[in-house]
Formats: structure tokens, C-alpha cells, sequence
């Protein structure tokens, strides 16, 4: 049976943004002993008279503009993972996502050439982080390039329903890195308008009484995985109020940010409010997993 990893995807279009995006996946690929796969998925313009005539053929990876270039800006680098390379016909936010079923994980820029350049999060980005099937990251664009690593992976953790799926992933990353893994749980503070000392003194107990379940909720499921994963140091971090606020300020001194996929609900959108704002904020290149709707989290 073969037992070779998964590739890593890259996704490329020629932006500035995708090739740092690359850079990225290379390093993860390398890191992972899993071949890198380099796609362009693109759009053709097929005219009437082509059509009809027969004569319009589908340009495949020896005249694809995207994939020559990134050829030759690799061709006789050393120490590159195994890569292969593929060209996809269609909308890439159609075309991207599928590409997941046989991946370990799939990167892209938070940006690319299409739509508005000012725009912090694309249509491709979005589509590829609420429905692919594999884990998506996404790195943004930022001046200057790639930092050194900060030694620190952020783990977004929502203790009422915490993830197996999304917390086994923060762990492995961090693992892979040598880094501490930083778990930010977010409670919430009284919602209620204080008048009397006394009002204020219960808000207080209210607030502290919630940061303590919240964090031993944490602790319960962080647990199982701290056992599995001796070698990574844990920060827990309880925090009042909003979630993606603290993601987005941790993002500004870590390597990866981990969230979870928004839970499938009827009529709710694939990301959810804290993944989005994340995403759009962040400082450093987000992992968002896929949740495992049936997968049970290891026992506390």
C-alpha cells in the first residue's frame, strides 16, 4: 500500500502575493517530507467562431503563462520538496476548493490579481477557507516579507464546543516547529448597564465566575493532547470579550494562527463572524480547519 504523504497545494496566479504564499507552502512541504503541488486554476475565453470550428483547444501546463514562470524561478533551486504541477480550466473559487480531497493542506494568498487590489481578503481566499476539504491557509500580504518565526502557534479555542479536528492540528504545528502553543479562550463579560456599586461588585463576580468555567473547560480538553504532545509548551490565555480581537492581537507575534471552519447550521454562512474578522485582520498566515461534524474530541 502506499504510504506517501498527501501533498501540499499551492495555489499560484502571478500576484506578488500568491508567490510569497508559495514560499510559505514550500517551507510547509519541506517541513512535512510531502510533496508540493503547484496549480493555476484560470478562466478561457472561448469565442463562437473557435467553438464552432473546433479549433479552440485548452491550454494545458506547457502554455500556461502562471506555471512557466513559476518554473523558471524554480528550476535549479536546491533543496526543493518533490513538486508536481497542474493547470485546472474554471473559476478558481469553483475550481480551488475541489482540489482539497486528496491534500494535507492547501495555501494561498489573501489576495490575488483579480477584483480590488485593496480589498485585504478574496473571493478565491473566502472560497477555499469555508469549503475546501482539507485544512486552508491563508498568508496576507505584508511589508516586509516573511519574518523571522516568532516560535509561537495560536490556537482559537471555543471551549463550549472545542474541536478535535482543529485542536489536534494546532497541536501537530506546533510540534513540527518547536513552538509554544498559545490557546486564547474568550469568555464573555455581563451584558448588563451598572448604576449601584453593588451592580458592579456582582458584574465582577458574574465575570470572574465565567473566566474560570471558561478556562477549565479549556484545560479539560487541552488535556488529552498535552499527554499526546509532551514536547509542546501551552500558554492558556481567558480573555473577556471578543475572540477574533485577540486573535488578531496574538497574530502580530506568531507563525500561524489555527481556527475552526464555522459548524454547518441551515442558512448560516461557511465562515463564521470570529473566522472572518480573522482572516481579514490578521498578521500572520490562518490555518482554518474543517470541522469534524461526527468526530468526538479525546476524553479529558
Amino acid at each position: 500500500m502506499d504510504q506517501s504523504p498527501r501533498p501540499v497545494i499551492a495555489a499560484v496566479d502571478g500576484s506578488a502575493n500568491a508567490n510569497r504564499a508559495l514560499e510559505w507552502a514550500v517551507s510547509q512541504a519541506l517541513m512535512t517530507g510531502a510533496p508540493l503541488r503547484i496549480v493555476h486554476a484560470r478562466l478561457y475565453m472561448n469565442t463562437i467562431g473557435a467553438a464552432l470550428s473546433g479549433a479552440f483547444t485548452e491550454p494545458g501546463l506547457d502554455d500556461d503563462p502562471v506555471l512557466i514562470r513559476v518554473r523558471e524561478a524554480l528550476d535549479g533551486r536546491a533543496g526543493l520538496p518533490p513538486i508536481e504541477y497542474a493547470s485546472h480550466p474554471g473559476a478558481p473559487e469553483q475550481v480551488l476548493p475541489r482540489l482539497g480531497e486528496d491534500a494535507q493542506m492547501m495555501v494561498l494568498g489573501s489576495r490575488g490579481r483579480g477584483g480590488f487590489a485593496s480589498l485585504l481578503l478574496g473571493s478565491n481566499g473566502i472560497a477555499c477557507a469555508g469549503q475546501a476539504a482539507c485544512p486552508v491557509v491563508v498568508v496576507p500580504r505584508a511589508e516586509p516579507p516573511l519574518h523571522d518565526p516568532y516560535g509561537q502557534v495560536v490556537l482559537g479555542l471555543n471551549s463550549a464546543v472545542p474541536d478535535a479536528s482543529t485542536t489536534s492540528f494546532a497541536f501537530r504545528e506546533a510540534a513540527r516547529r518547536g513552538a509554544r502553543l498559545q490557546v486564547v479562550v474568550a469568555h464573555a463579560r455581563p451584558g448588563r448597564t451598572f448604576t449601584v456599586a453593588g451592580a458592579i461588585a456582582t458584574a465582577a463576580h458574574e465575570e470572574t465566575a465565567n473566566a474560570h468555567e471558561v478556562a477549565a473547560l479549556a484545560a479539560a480538553h487541552l488535556r488529552p493532547y498535552a499527554e499526546q504532545f509532551p514536547e509542546v509548551e501551552i500558554e492558556q490565555l481567558s480573555a473577556p470579550g471578543d475572540a477574533a480581537g485577540h486573535l488578531v492581537a496574538a497574530s502580530r507575534a506568531a507563525d500561524l494562527i489555527v481556527i475552526g471552519r464555522h459548524r454547518k447550521r441551515p442558512l448560516s454562512p461557511r465562515l463564521g463572524s470570529v473566522t472572518n474578522a480573522v482572516l481579514l485582520h490578521t498578521g500572520c498566515p490562518v490555518a482554518v480547519v474543517p470541522l469534524e461534524e461526527n468526530a468526538v474530541p479525546a476524553a479529558a
